[in-house]
């Protein structure tokens, strides 16, 4: 059972959105894309919100940890995959962006193993923005205008240059700490 707060009740209706959007997307529902992008547009939303509030009341768990970022990349990853069936995205540039999240997160199982935490950094939190951006805009937006598709491909940059910063920050971050942890004096020392 997950712990009970406004941040983990909004990370839960974030994941509870994706079949909402991949239906309304995919299904014969009438106003269809109007539905997916409203509740992808909320779902989005919510993603800064819960945030902002776990920390503004101090209420961070573990579950939020875990749960927050797995919501933002179902929600992410279920409107690409969407997208690519209906004809309105590349599968290259879905594959792209599909890849990154996954290297990303495996890249952040292995700093925490080594006791490593690193934050979401500006060009993280500017790649969620664009990547939102571009597929509320696809979901909107049917054929897609120059602008749209321009957005998509600044997106995927975005998306490119936060996953190596990524790697190479967290490389930079994880032979700091093995250097601090071999100097003597730290309690840490390795034989």
């Amino acid at each position: 059972m997950f712990p009970v707060n406004v941040p983990n009740v909004l990370t839960l209706l974030r994941i509870l959105a994706v079949p909402v959007i991949v239906v309304a997307l995919l299904g014969e529902t009438p106003n269809g894309d109007a539905l997916a992008a409203g509740v992808f547009a909320l779902a989005a939303f919510t993603d800064g919100l819960d945030g902002y509030i776990a920390r503004r009341r101090r209420d961070v768990t573990t579950f939020g940890k875990l749960m927050d970022p797995l919501a933002d990349k179902l929600l992410i990853v279920a409107a690409l995959v969407s997208l690519v069936s209906l004809g309105r995205l590349a599968a290259w540039v879905a594959m792209v962006i599909i890849a990154r999240e996954l290297a990303v997160t495996g890249l952040r199982a292995v700093a925490l193993e080594q006791g490593v935490v690193i934050s979401a950094s500006w060009l993280g939190k500017l790649k969620t923005a664009l990547q939102v951006a571009a597929v509320f805009a696809l979901i909107i937006w049917n054929p897609s205008p120059l602008a749209v598709d321009c957005l998509v491909y600044v997106a995927v940059a975005v998306t490119v240059i936060s996953g190596a910063d990524y790697f190479f920050g967290l490389r930079r971050r994880l032979a700091m700490e093995r250097e601090r942890r071999s100097r003597p004096g730290t309690g840490v020392e390795r034989a």
